[in-house]
């Protein structure tokens, strides 16, 4: 069914699990993977140019700040490449056939251009259960992608471990009783 599944990965924790969900399929499919990390300002960890008030055009303060952020740029994209590749590794492992790409820009723009230029037939994206308004603002990725992909669109959402006495506080009355 599915023979070409990009998983667009970031370092939340519901990446994990999305990684997982598109192993699983593409293991079920014999598909291949492509992994892919968007290096954004979206992301928690994003690297900024710190001190921007406080330089008064003063040269050494400037160029401390810039090699501040290219320092912190490089960990940044290092972090995202080890990430990549670990998962690549954990998918060949497994038997699937697994390649890495990390780009930069705006995520949902980014993740359904290189859906479109790989070929892909299925995105699988992860979803923060966020309210109903929350994925109308722009801004939300998976709403983005769901209806900008040029493909199927899986998203993942967030394991919800769900206690039944927080659902029903009350033991449940059956009709025989």
């Amino acid at each position: 069914m599915f023979q070409k599944i990009l998983t667009a990965l970031d370092k939340s924790e519901i990446s994990k699990h999305v990684f997982e969900e598109a192993l699983a399929l593409a293991k079920a499919n014999g598909a291949s993977l492509l992994l892919l990390h968007v290096l954004s300002v979206d992301e928690e960890d994003y690297p900024l140019v710190a001190g921007r008030n406080s330089w008064n055009y003063d040269p050494k303060a400037i160029c401390a700040a810039v090699e501040s952020f290219q320092k912190h740029w490089q960990e940044y994209e290092q972090q995202g490449l080890e990430l990549l590749r670990s998962r690549t590794a954990q998918a060949t492992a497994a038997g699937v056939k697994a390649e890495f790409t990390q780009n930069l820009g705006g995520p949902g723009a980014c993740i359904c251009a290189v859906a479109r230029a790989w070929g892909a037939d299925l995105i699988v994206v992860g979803r923060r259960r966020l309210s109903v308004w929350r994925e109308l603002v722009p801004g939300s990725v998976s709403s983005y992608v769901l209806h900008h992909a040029p493909c199927t669109v899986m998203a993942v959402q967030y394991p919800v471990k769900k206690n039944i006495r927080t659902l029903h506080p009350q033991p449940l009355k059956l009709a025989s009783e």
